[in-house]
């Protein structure tokens, strides 16, 4: 079921949180939707599943507006700070979710199971959701979103919590369920955003930033070369200046002082190699190390969201 937001927007009082945007999310398609903190990424998904009003715009579902169709019934939803009843057993809570879905009472029974055995539930089944540990908790959570096999799943911060085989384990059943379902993730964690996600889409300050797959946001800012140095016999906080004073420079960062490791980004479409190694030659710095670095997704996500 596809997703088309349309000129989006949300305001708080006088500050504007989304800012007219529009998007379209296909089935079988996994969205990454990353974005700084009070970027509107929340916001934005709170509107998609109905939580709350746009201002203006407006959202279709499926081809259907939510402002006169409702379609939470398509949609799993697993909020940011996953608000759960603490004094329930995990059985009771699924059984409670699946019947507040609308899911018919002969097939609750065997939704759970399915859920228990999707979500890695099955050794912690029987405990109070209170007595359960932050991960599992998360589960508890996924699994709830999921309870009524919606053709939509909305993630906010899905992995939060997890261990690292615990992250593996939800990372692959949400590449699986992206097959059928249209999937929108949001997550800080970029390295999982590579590992899941079809595409991605960057907002800040309520506007898209950018939009594409990590290969294409890359190729965007590949024109910025980025070099590693080593340099040995030099105070790395004057190399630093004198790379800086370099016309072809555009940052530079001490990556480890003690190793004399420094990083280098060269303005676009200048590469930065040649006038390093001239500068070191000139001032007589022993240079180990010269390693041109592929543009990484976290150098993208800084230089879109850090203006």
């Amino acid at each position: 079921m596809n997703i088309r937001i349309d000129n989006l927007t949300k305001r708080y009082g006088s500050q504007t949180a989304v800012n007219h945007i529009s998007f379209e999310v296909k089935t079988g398609e996994i969205l990454g939707f990353l974005g700084p903190n009070g970027a509107g990424k929340t916001t934005t998904m709170k509107m998609i599943t109905g939580y709350l009003t746009p201002d203006d715009g407006d959202i279709f579902i499926g081809g259907k507006s939510l402002r006169s169709h409702d379609m939470r019934r398509h949609i799993g939803y697993l909020p940011e700070n996953n608000p759960l009843y603490l004094d329930m057993p995990v059985m009771d809570y699924l059984a409670y979710c699946a019947a507040l879905h609308g899911v018919p009472p002969a097939d609750i029974t065997g939704r759970i199971r399915q859920m228990v055995r999707l979500c890695g539930l099955d050794v912690e089944k029987h405990k109070r959701i209170g007595e359960l540990s932050k991960g599992y908790r998360q589960r508890v959570g996924l699994a709830q979103a999921m309870i009524h096999d919606p053709a939509i799943l909305i993630l906010d911060e899905p992995t939060t919590g997890l261990d690292p085989n615990q992250i593996v384990e939800i990372r692959q059943l949400i590449r699986e369920l992206g097959k059928e379902k249209t999937v929108i993730l949001s997550t800080h964690i970029l390295p999982e955003v590579e590992a899941t996600c079809d595409r991605i889409l960057i907002i800040n300050r309520g506007t898209i930033a950018a939009d594409g797959t990590a290969d294409t946001l890359r190729k965007q800012a590949q024109g910025k070369q980025l070099l590693q140095v080593r340099l040995e016999g030099v105070d790395p906080s004057q190399a630093l200046d004198a790379l800086l004073q370099l016309e072809v420079v555009e940052t530079a960062a001490i990556l480890d002082a003690e190793a004399g490791r420094v990083e280098i980004q060269s303005l676009p479409e200048v590469p930065a190699a040649r006038e390093v190694f001239q500068l070191c030659v000139q001032r007589g710095w022993i240079l180990t190390e010269l390693i041109p670095l592929e543009t990484r997704l976290e150098d993208v996500f800084r230089n879109l969201t850090m203006n």
